[in-house]
């Protein structure tokens, strides 16, 4: 990939935006398209180029707006279809591209299409999702699970069958399989990419087909105790099918109809399956999300041996992507800890690759635990006990000191972080050695570094503590070296100049061939 033929999805910063936790602007404690106009000018200094919002449809909320009810409508608590064109054009004045949440694996059992479909067995809907007579003594027709716990079928006593729900039950399963419901929500793109929207994320791409016959999901022999229990199956049956990837390519076909769009995929699946997702000839999503350093363990050998492997399997011309948060997974400050936080930081914005910002994660924002009587996530509610809550890293954005941090004038829906009058974006903009004002210098350094965008990676020897790799554009090199423990480093790099280390105090400095780290720092060095 050259300079001159990258796009704005290659070369750009993306920042997820969890609407109901961004910013409130009206009084009710829940974050809305207002409140996240009135923050762009904070995402311009930050220096992000486009920003992903998860689902801001019309939707009954069981899981909080993964379950539609209407895909071209927005709900009253994010405002109106009005408030989102203003956000629209007011992010584009900004520079900014916005990336839509599109839902299609399943709807809300509200949405008029499924109300329709339950109704009879007759109904021009009915096939719409996918409805199988009970095995003959009554019971489920596979044995496959929710992943929300619980079987995957629900018996509906008005018509005598079970419907397929891959989440809760009041999330069923479109049939993708029917090409009325495929034409339907290519309908539903060009719906909003003609309002201007840049592209989506797909919620569990890798989901949407499942097996013509139906057939058993085999027993997990990994499966791991404490685990949630629907890993007690491998989903051979129920997803991932290589049907899927006819699906992903007309989806591509649909963006490709308007210029300039991005589709990135949602996909929790081993390397070997995730490079699938690029498609046949690159035919298939620009972006299938690379959530490897989610669960990866935080030492060098591991991450090198990661980075190794993702970038071996990809397709030959596929852009690679990078992310270290989202809104289902425990924050990265809370998993890798604060001082590694920033190596984490350092790393995200300089391997190869578009990377993917989870709002507050800038600043720093942990894990904020939630009691018994304040769980929100239907998940947790659930599979109690086990760790699989994600309220905690869908608190308030921590904007200020002030009352509720700056999020919102009333009640906050989720809690807000203990540490929020000291850990606030106010206060570390104006800190010169915050874990912010890092994000915006490595941010801003990657926009005018031509090698951290479009140049080669090349890894150097790895250390038990140091993480070291070369990206090189053009016969020019900057070296990134990442202790990833507290005890003091050094390797041998050859001459250059510190562009920036994660304690921000080293710019300038002379690097005469070896490169002394201190305990938990990232180094980018400029080698002459």
């Amino acid at each position: 990939m050259n300079k001159a033929a990258s796009v704005w999805w290659q070369a750009g910063t993306i920042y997820q935006i969890y609407p109901r936790s961004f910013q409130d602007s009206n009084g009710d404690g829940i974050g809305d398209l207002k409140g996240i106009v009135g923050r762009l000018p904070y995402l311009r200094q930050l220096g992000v180029d486009a920003i992903w919002i998860s689902p801001i449809f019309p939707s009954p909320m069981a899981d909080f707006g993964y379950d539609i009810s209407d895909y071209i409508d927005i709900h009253p608590l994010f405002g109106t279809l009005d408030d989102f064109d203003a956000l629209l054009e007011a992010a584009h004045e900004s520079g900014l591209k916005v990336i839509l949440d599109l839902v299609p694996n399943h709807t809300s059992d509200e949405h008029p299409w499924f109300v329709g479909s339950r109704s009879s067995r007759d109904n021009p809907k009915r096939d719409w999702y996918i409805w199988r007579d009970p095995k003959p003594d009554g019971s489920a027709p596979t044995n496959w699970l929710s992943e929300f716990g619980g079987s995957a079928w629900q018996y509906d006593e008005a018509t005598g069958q079970y419907y397929y729900h891959a989440f809760l039950d009041r999330q069923p399963d479109l049939n993708w399989r029917n090409p009325d419901v495929r034409d339907a929500i290519y309908e539903v793109m060009r719906f909003w990419m003609r309002r201007g929207v840049d592209g989506f994320r797909v919620d569990v791409i890798w989901h949407l087909i499942k097996d013509d016959q139906f057939r058993d999901n085999p027993a997990n022999p990994n499966y791991v105790a404490g685990r949630p229990p629907h890993e007690t199956l491998v989903t051979l049956y129920s997803a991932d099918r290589p049907e899927t990837q006819d699906v992903v390519a007309e989806m591509r076909q649909v963006v490709d109809e308007f210029e300039d769009r991005v589709l990135i995929g949602e996909v929790y699946l081993p390397i070997d399956r995730l490079v699938a997702y690029y498609g046949e000839n690159l035919g298939g999503a620009h972006l299938p999300f690379n959530f490897a350093l989610l669960s990866a363990p935080w030492h060098a050998p591991d991450i090198a041996d990661l980075i190794a492997r993702y970038e071996a399997a990809l397709p030959l011309g596929a852009w690679p992507n990078w992310v270290l948060g989202n809104h289902d997974r425990p924050r990265v400050a809370t998993r890798v800890g604060e001082a590694q936080s920033r190596v984490a930081a350092m790393l995200l914005l300089t391997l190869r690759g578009t990377p993917t910002l989870y709002y507050g994660d800038e600043i720093g924002m942990k894990q904020v635990p939630i009691a018994p009587d304040q769980v929100q996530d239907p998940f947790e509610k659930n599979v109690p006990g086990i760790g699989v809550g994600r309220d905690g890293c869908r608190t308030p954005m921590q904007w200020a000191s002030e009352t509720h941090a700056g999020f919102t004038s009333g009640v906050p829906w989720l809690p807000l972080g203990d540490d929020y009058r000291e850990n606030n974006a106010v206060a570390l903009a104006v800190d010169p050695q915050s874990i912010l004002t890092l994000y915006v210098k490595l941010i801003a350094l990657r926009k005018r570094t031509p090698e951290l965008v479009f140049g080669s990676y090349d890894p150097m020897e790895t250390q038990e503590a140091v993480l070291a790799y070369r990206r090189t554009y053009d016969d020019q090199s900057v070296l990134i070296a990442l202790n990833f423990t507290g005890e003091p480093a050094s390797l041998h790099v050859g001459a250059g100049e510190v562009l920036v280390s994660t304690e921000l105090d080293r710019e300038g400095e002379n690097v005469p061939g070896p490169l002394e780290l201190r305990g938990n720092e990232g180094v980018i060095v400029r080698l002459r």
